[in-house]
C-alpha cells in the first residue's frame, strides 16, 4: 500500500454562526489542504496515481473554494464553513473521481494555520 499526496491551498473569508466568540466576526484565512489518495498497487508506469491527474481533480474544487466568502457558497449556507465542514465538503467533491480499481481517496487534511487544522477520512 502506498499514499500519494498533494499540497495546495486557497484563501477566502468566512464567520462561524453562533461562535461565542470572535470567529462570529467575519475574518478571513490561508488554509492549506492536503489530499491522500490510497493506491493498494502501482499502474505499468510504476505510480499509484500520476500527480497530475490528481491535481487536476483538486484544483477543481479548489479553485470554487478561492477567494469567496465561504458563508455565501452553496456548500455552507446552511452549515458553518469549519475546517472539519470544508475538508469533508473537499472529500465529497473528491471521492468519486478519485476512486481506481487500484487507488481510493484516502483522506483530506485542512489546516488554518501551521499548527492548527483537521483531517477528514471519510465515513
Amino acid at each position: 500500500m502506498m499514499d500519494i499526496f498533494i499540497k495546495t491551498h486557497f484563501s477566502g473569508g468566512h464567520h462561524l454562526r453562533d461562535y461565542p466568540g470572535n470567529c462570529e466576526h467575519p475574518h478571513g484565512h490561508n488554509w492549506k489542504v492536503r489530499v491522500c489518495v490510497r493506491a493498494t498497487e502501482l499502474d505499468r508506469l510504476g505510480m499509484g496515481i500520476d500527480f497530475k491527474v490528481l491535481k487536476k481533480h483538486v484544483n477543481r474544487v479548489i479553485d470554487d473554494l478561492d477567494h469567496c466568502d465561504l458563508n455565501d457558497h452553496p456548500a455552507f449556507r446552511d452549515r458553518n464553513p469549519s475546517s472539519e465542514n470544508i475538508a469533508i465538503h473537499i472529500f465529497r467533491e473528491l471521492e468519486d473521481e478519485l476512486r481506481s480499481d487500484r487507488y481510493h481517496l484516502y483522506s483530506v487534511q485542512v489546516r488554518e494555520t501551521d499548527s492548527s487544522g483537521v483531517i477528514y477520512y471519510g465515513e
